[in-house]
């Protein structure tokens, strides 16, 4: 049931998750790092975001290449976890060059997770963030999804949620560009239709429509929804060459993917953010017509994998906590 490919298949990218549950805990961060660095931009558009350095980010302002991007539980206690992947990436030399040293810029973005385990004061905090980065770093390449890292507390739609992800390639002249997106479902919308117990998308997926009775399972849990305060977060990663404008540009059209996938979105108690990494592997046409073919290409890709992401976070997520996860209830 897993969507077509992950954003690892970006070369140069990793993923790294720390978690912790139970004695309290159901909480956990995600770390995203491009170790030669990428191109970055972002698009902040839930009402009620928590975020850190998105600022830098501005096509307008300094920063122009950056190695990591945190994503984390804790509301906005949790922005604390980027503290810790500053840390490793300053001991990597891998930052802002100022100096005799480096400042790592490491734009960060939060769901609201607090008390899921039980008790409010467990969060992520430096030494979460840390933990992840340092093995998004490592390199592994057997990827982790579902009920971990940050998606660890997450719920959607009054189901267990969690993280996901998803890559397409886009053909420009010779070369193939790679887009890919990872996205932590933590939404007061539903991934899921409730007339048919099926994802609003599917592509990508081979699932079944459920039974009567699952669809009935289902719609139970959805209605024990707690508190309306959620959000969707992610990166979208390319082997383009982008500008921050136009890498800005993908992270606002990844955005109607998640529009598609969860349903409604960017509520004024959503926080919804998606940053995108662009790795500059493969250059884009110089000519202006050429150009904005290939971007329209791989904005429509962004789209579909952040849609397909957010689908692969709610189908891969397993029951922590008290919220039931949607596999589950189909195949349990």
């Amino acid at each position: 049931m897993t969507p077509f490919g992950s954003i690892l298949d970006v070369a140069g990218i990793g993923v790294g998750h720390h978690q912790r549950t139970g004695a309290g805990w159901q909480t956990g961060t995600s770390v995203v790092t491009v170790k030669l660095g990428a191109t970055p931009g972002v698009d902040v558009r839930g009402g009620g975001p928590g975020t850190r350095e998105t600022d830098a980010l501005g096509p307008e302002n300094l920063v122009r290449t950056i190695h990591a991007v945190t994503l984390t539980g804790g509301s906005a206690f949790g922005l604390g976890a980027a503290d810790g992947v500053m840390a490793v990436l300053e001991a990597e030399d891998l930052g802002f060059p100022v100096g005799s040293g480096v400042v790592p810029v490491v734009p960060a973005a939060v769901i609201f997770d607090l008390g899921r385990g039980g008790r409010f004061a467990n969060r992520p905090d430096a030494a979460f963030g840390s933990r992840a980065a340092r093995a998004a770093l490592a390199g592994r390449r057997v990827p982790e999804w579902g009920s971990v890292g940050a998606g660890t507390g997450a719920r959607a739609g009054g189901l267990q949620g969690g993280v996901g992800t998803a890559s397409a390639t886009v053909q420009v002249g010779d070369a193939t560009v790679v887009v890919g997106a990872l996205a932590v479902v933590n939404a007061v919308g539903s991934v899921i239709d409730t007339s048919t117990g099926l994802p609003w998308e599917r592509s990508g997926l081979n699932v079944k429509r459920p039974s009567v009775p699952q669809r009935r399972a289902i719609v139970d849990a959805m209605q024990h929804q707690g508190p309306a305060l959620n959000t969707t977060i992610g990166v979208v990663a390319t082997s383009a060459q982008l500008d921050k404008s136009e890498a800005s540009k993908l992270a606002s059209v990844a955005h109607d993917g998640l529009a598609r996938a969860i349903r409604p979105a960017h509520g004024m108690t959503d926080g919804d953010t998606i940053f995108t990494l662009a790795t500059g592997d493969v250059a884009l046409p110089n000519d202006p017509a050429e150009r904005i073919a290939s971007l329209n290409a791989l904005l429509a890709a962004a789209a579909n994998t952040f849609a397909a992401a957010c689908t692969h976070a709610i189908v891969a997520a397993t029951t922590i906590g008290d919220a039931r996860a949607w596999r589950d209830l189909v195949e349990g």
